[in-house]
């Protein structure tokens, strides 16, 4: 009998009704698929769960029958080992649709059923073409973005959008122009033809926001400009973003793989970003092919067939759609005896996310080059540089006057986007972590709010320790509020880092916030639980 795994995956979270036959001896993938097309606007939920409703068995049907047909077992042998579906997120009526077929499936044919995160499955079928080991994920889709990066039994999330997912953002934009669902290829199009013109760029930490942006875009186009400029400068500022945060995710991780996941990632501008920042930084980029990308039953299917391996099957009466299901709530089993990311070491040359930085531990200094970004648009790049430049060099002393230990600077020269600062302790925080130095990070957060300023970017990577004190460095991301939502974002940011690289961060996570409490303003915190409780998953392409 043979050892070899097939594995019939069904899809099902919004647009597209597909189903897929992997065959793990083969690594041989078959997908059908049927996709919704509204006739105006974005995605209708009820119209979406019809359009299911009817699509669904015909391409479970077309895939069964490629089954058995090449299915060589007995003929009283089922064609498949198992029925994999996608579990969420999604959107409920349609997951409904979906998982209601997969347990009909999994009795007649009489074969166990594999739960399946969607985003679990656009990262782990990046993993499985690429060859990658531990590889830090962009998911990029319509409802969600988000950076991933596998740690201790789970994929922690290590950034994401704090409103809209990409691919719904860039189509609000475009039903605002009047262009048909879905957008994103219309806006492709449409940028081969633009110019650049300023448009909002927001990073915080690992985590972004496209409201801003598209609400610009929005006015830009109602004040006259141009259609295809507005499109050319979405695609720059946007998946400059994404390219960004993902290069922070590699720096905080010490991974040197990324791999590219959802239908976003079929456009060709950002996939030429994240190959182009890979390369500057001398990491390994992979994107798989366009089937694979756009959601389909293939990767379900064959995500389906290594938990079915690891035997992570769910029974019937616990196999409930969830549309809010989020990645880092999935135990990992499938591959709990491989590497997780292995936190790189500085040595006398660090390369960061945004610049190359010089340590020179016996003469006591530190030197930083924001170094231009490739795959960034020149006018955005010069921007960046320069202001994030003048930034830290402000911020960084206005640290130290509320009695935050920071770096002294001693030359800085924004043109040029270099400084020159003191030489802070012996090792980054993420290497010596420990719940009384998490609790000065707390501590110092507040003093900074309680100043009106946001460091922007605080993660294990961006704190200095010593025997005595703990530094907070790089201030390039920080700015000047006084909205309790902004100083909630910079400790969420840090709670992301924790997570990220904390082998049992709840205690850390803590300890944070204990801080806090000692120096700052309890509405922060009530503000980041209110955040920490935002659903990422709900999409908005309804109207």
């Amino acid at each position: 009998m043979s050892t070899d795994i097939r594995v019939l995956g069904i899809e099902g979270t919004a647009w597209a009704a597909s189903a897929a036959v992997y065959d793990s001896g083969a690594d041989d993938v078959v997908i059908e698929t049927d996709a919704y097309q509204p006739d105006s606007g974005g995605i209708h939920p009820r119209e979406a769960a019809e359009h299911m409703h009817d699509a669904v068995p015909r391409v479970v049907e077309r895939a069964l029958e490629h089954a058995r047909d090449t299915h060589d077992g007995p003929g009283t042998e089922p064609p498949v080992d198992a029925v994999a579906f996608s579990q969420g997120p999604g959107l409920g009526p349609c997951l409904r649709v979906v998982g209601t077929a997969a347990r009909a499936l999994s009795q007649s044919l009489s074969v166990p059923l594999v739960g399946v995160n969607h985003m679990v499955a656009h990262l782990e079928i990046g993993r499985h073409t690429s060859g990658f080991d531990a590889p830090v994920c962009l998911n990029a889709s319509g409802a969600n973005a988000h950076l991933l990066a596998y740690r201790n039994g789970r994929y922690r999330v290590l950034g994401e959008t704090m409103d809209t997912g990409v691919g719904n953002a860039i189509d609000k934009f475009t039903r605002h122009v009047g262009w048909s669902h879905p957008g994103g290829p219309k806006v492709e199009a449409a940028a081969e033809d633009g110019e650049y013109v300023d448009l909002p760029y927001v990073v915080k930490g690992m985590d972004f926001s496209f409201s801003g942006i598209m609400s610009a875009a929005k006015q830009r186009y109602d004040d006259g400009v141009a259609v295809e400029d507005i499109c050319y400068s979405l695609q720059e500022n946007v998946f400059g973003m994404l390219t960004e945060v993902s290069e922070r995710a590699l720096s905080l991780t010490g991974s040197d793989e990324l791999v590219l996941g959802g239908g976003v990632g079929q456009n060709a501008r950002l996939r030429e970003m994240l190959a182009e920042m890979c390369d500057q930084r001398g990491a390994d980029f992979h994107a798989p092919e366009p089937r694979f990308l756009r959601d389909n039953a293939g990767m379900i299917a064959v995500l389906g067939a290594k938990m079915y391996a690891a035997g992570e099957t769910v029974p019937l009466e616990e196999s409930r759609v969830d549309p809010d299901y989020r990645p880092d709530q999935v135990p990992v089993t499938w591959r709990s005896d491989e590497s997780s990311l292995a936190l790189g070491r500085d040595d006398g040359r660090v390369r960061g996310a945004e610049a190359l930085v010089t340590l020179e531990p016996d003469a006591g200094r530190v030197t930083k080059h924001r170094r231009r970004k490739r795959y960034r648009h020149p006018e955005l790049d010069e921007r960046l540089r320069t202001e994030r430049t003048r930034l830290e060099a402000r911020l960084t002393s206005l640290a130290r006057q509320e009695g935050v230990p920071t770096p002294v600077l001693s030359d800085v020269d924004p043109t040029e986007a270099r400084l020159a600062l003191e030489y802070v302790g012996d090792r980054d925080l993420r290497g010596a972590l420990s719940p009384e130095r998490v609790r000065d990070v707390g501590r110092h957060l507040a003093r900074l709010h309680r100043a009106g300023f946001v460091h922007g970017d605080p993660t294990t990577r961006n704190v200095r320790v010593n025997a005595e004190r703990t530094f907070l460095i790089d201030f390039g991301l920080g700015y000047h509020t006084d909205h309790v939502e902004d100083y909630a974002m910079d400790v969420h940011v840090f709670d992301q880092s924790l997570v990220g690289t904390a082998d049992d961060p709840e205690p850390l996570r803590a300890a944070v916030r204990e801080g806090y409490r000692e120096v700052g303003d309890e509405r922060v915190l009530e503000r980041l639980r209110d955040i920490e409780g935002r659903g990422r998953y709900v999409n908005d392409d309804g109207e």
